[in-house]
């Protein structure tokens, strides 16, 4: 079985060991995706703005490889405050819907940024 490392054109490269998306036959492991502009750089904002730039990064990479947000099997989510609790909820519900993907979600973490996450997705059969 082949690994492939697709790079969309959209997504930006990194100097950092690790490749923005994986895919293994049907499957596409997302690698961590924070508030970042197309180039990489970190964009400091408000909680929701973090979650919304960050859940469309992984969403631009999704498509690239053949997929979406409503494909996604598993969600991993890191919150650098617990105090964001009740809002993630709300917007992540904006994001995924019933039957939700498993998740696992972090508080208490992260450095520079509120919000990441990732995810692995299934590509479309189509």
């Amino acid at each position: 079985m082949n690994i492939e490392y697709p790079v969309p054109a959209d997504v930006h490269s990194t100097h950092l060991p690790f490749s923005p998306a994986t895919k293994v036959a049907n499957l596409i492991f997302v690698s961590g995706q924070a508030s970042t502009d197309q180039r990489g750089q970190v964009i400091s904002d408000t909680f929701e703005n973090e979650f919304r730039r960050s859940v469309e990064n992984v969403r631009r990479i999704l498509r690239a490889c053949g997929s979406d947000l409503d494909r996604v099997a598993q969600v991993k989510c890191y919150l650098k405050n617990g105090s964001d609790w009740e809002q993630y909820n709300q917007l992540y519900r904006e994001y995924f819907k019933p039957p939700y993907p498993a998740r696992t979600t972090i508080q208490q973490c992260l450095g520079k940024v509120l919000f990441e996450i990732d995810v692995i997705a299934v590509a479309d059969d189509s």
